[in-house]
């Protein structure tokens, strides 16, 4: 069975209804990125982090999968698909995917900052006080600017047997995750969808590259289609 690896970012959450977090400014929601997702800006401010997430964990609640979460899930009826995402909402999950590998931590989820293996499900609003069995206070389980991204690792070791790529909604500018698609095997058919694609970086190396330069929810469905005829 050949194995598909899908690669996705904001642009196919954003069709959802989920914020991209961050404007055109360089702003998330307004803030400045290090001060909502960094663990300078935890020190300095962690009730203004904690409002952050619990904003994006209630904004959740009130959005479902689109056309292309759910067209992504039909391709298991014939392939091994590993998606590998870099969002923190659960919409592929929702959309019933069953393999799926959060590059940047889930918004469901909180962890203990002393013992950060203690990681729990999560689904209301995160407050100061709010401990772990072992006392210490919970944090958002999100990987931050400045720390490591411990499924990248995973992430590599798929890539590096994948048959075909897909990537969607996402400008392949932000590592490590933009550096994925250097672990693809050579000569791996490679699906780009985005209505601005930015063929740089790794991507201009790729022979097997077709950019469909499309939103998510009109692109993805149309090579799902192609794939499992």
């Amino acid at each position: 069975m050949k194995k598909i690896i899908i690669l996705t970012g904001a642009g196919v959450s954003a069709e959802s209804g989920i914020s991209t977090f961050r404007d055109a400014d360089g702003l998330w929601e307004g803030h400045d990125v290090m001060s909502v997702a960094s663990p300078q800006g935890w020190d300095k401010d962690q009730e203004l982090v904690l409002d952050f997430y619990n904003q994006r964990r209630r904004q959740l609640k009130e959005v479902s999968p689109n056309v292309a979460h759910f067209a992504l899930k039909k391709l298991e009826d014939k392939y091994e698909v590993v998606v590998i995402t870099q969002n923190v909402d659960n919409l592929h999950e929702q959309a019933g995917s069953s393999h799926i590998i959060h590059l940047h931590g889930e918004l469901n989820k909180v962890r203990s900052t002393g013992v950060p293996s203690l990681v729990y499900d999560w689904t209301d609003d995160l407050n100061t006080g709010d401990l772990c069995e072992q006392g210490y206070q919970l944090r958002p389980h999100i990987v931050w600017f400045g720390e490591s991204v411990p499924m990248l690792e995973v992430a590599i070791q798929q890539c590096e047997s994948g048959d075909v790529f897909i990537i969607i909604g996402t400008s392949m500018q932000v590592y490590p995750a933009a550096g994925l698609i250097a672990y693809a095997p050579k000569g791996s058919k490679i699906y780009y969808v985005d209505p601005n694609p930015n063929i740089s970086g790794e991507l201009v190396r790729l022979s097997g590259l077709e950019v469909i330069k499309d939103k998510a929810t009109t692109g993805v469905p149309a090579i799902v289609e192609k794939l499992l005829k």
